[in-house]
């Protein structure tokens, strides 16, 4: 999960050096009337901010039939996409996600970027949403605002990843392919629900949050949240080898842990990572349909290997393909889903094997 949030450790310290500049997408917002939350709570209006790349293409029936959709980790937007490591290998010319060839949608899911979210206004009185609404107001801009019926592939990152299962149990012929990064299809639990509710009781406890009615952000519970999310998308050989001292530790934490907490809204970040709550796919994975190609890493803190989640959930989907990437110094812990060079030969086959 937590694409966005552990995002910035890796490019801070582990960039590629790539030159090319990611394409300008273009946003819209799409409206939901009076969206109703599973916990029964409602929004007279949802807005959900997504971006576009590329040209919807329609066959001789007017269905669109190049539609891609990405969705995004917890504390990101659809614009993280842009990141170097990630659009310079997949959007440029000729690349697997040319936006000459696909019409590519990146939402900002609830809570997240420019769609609706608890610093709007609402704080703490904002609608308790999980990852379930997160999964229907997606699935409403696609079907409802987007019209298209059926999409060419739903690629997730971390919650994203989550989200991606989700949607193949609730719509198994909604995609043609699916690629979800970084995830395990079990509720969360042990280590990984264990330093969410530590991140939220290091706000929550800040006298600063004051029950979410705070004049100034609470700094230092936000600070002591971000240390956590950074440790859990840390990987040991690649930092090892950037920070090989004390000193290069210290610089870089006091250079880059401000960058981190200054653009954060507690509250935001409370209901971001309590949002996965109510995740468990697991009781329902044979209903995925759909070709499917799943990546994990093995230096993932947030989903080790060593817990066989993974090999377990593979042998009941019948038409996917489980890879696990073995750690190396190119492989960035949880933020491998986002390094394309790492995995984008799993995505041309899954694209070639799922059909034109």
């Amino acid at each position: 999960m937590l694409r966005a949030l552990l995002f910035g450790l890796a490019v801070a310290i582990l960039s590629l050096g790539t030159a090319q500049a990611a394409p300008e997408p273009t946003p819209h917002d799409f409206t939901v009337k009076d969206f109703r939350f599973r916990s029964g709570e409602t929004l007279p209006e949802l807005k959900i901010r997504y971006y576009t790349l590329g040209t919807p293409k329609t066959d001789a029936a007017g269905k669109v039939t190049n539609a891609v959709l990405l969705l995004h980790g917890t504390g990101g937007s659809g614009r993280q996409f842009l990141a170097p490591q990630f659009a310079d290998v997949l959007f440029a010319p000729g690349g697997l996600l040319d936006p000459a060839k696909y019409f590519v949608v990146m939402p900002d899911g609830i809570g997240h970027g420019a769609s609706s979210r608890p610093s709007d206004g609402l704080r703490m009185k904002f609608p308790k949403y999980d990852y379930g609404d997160m999964v229907a107001a997606q699935h409403a801009l696609v079907a409802e605002g987007l019209g298209v019926e059926r999409l060419r592939l739903i690629l997730g990152t971390s919650m994203g990843c989550m989200h991606g299962f989700m949607w193949a149990e609730q719509w198994p012929r909604a995609s043609k392919a699916l690629m979800p990064l970084a995830c395990l299809p079990a509720g969360i639990a042990g280590r990984n629900r264990l330093w969410r509710k530590l991140a939220v009781d290091a706000i929550t406890t800040d006298p600063a949050w004051m029950g979410g009615d705070y004049a100034a952000q609470p700094v230092q519970g936000i600070r002591g949240a971000q240390s956590l999310l950074i440790v859990a998308g840390a990987s040991p050989l690649p930092m090892q080898v950037q920070l090989p001292t004390g000193a290069a530790v210290d610089a870089w934490a006091e250079a880059e842990v401000p960058k981190r907490v200054a653009p954060i809204d507690a509250n935001d970040l409370i209901y971001a990572l309590q949002a996965s709550r109510t995740y468990d796919p697991s009781p329902d994975l044979e209903k995925i349909a759909a070709p499917m190609t799943w990546v994990n890493s093995a230096d993932d803190f947030i989903n080790p290997p060593e817990l066989g989640v993974a090999e377990a959930a593979a042998k009941r989907l019948k038409t996917t393909r489980y890879v696990l990437i073995p750690a190396s110094e190119k492989t960035r812990g949880h933020g491998s889903h986002t390094w394309a060079a790492l995995w984008q030969d799993e995505l041309a086959a899954l694209l070639k094997r799922s059909g034109p």
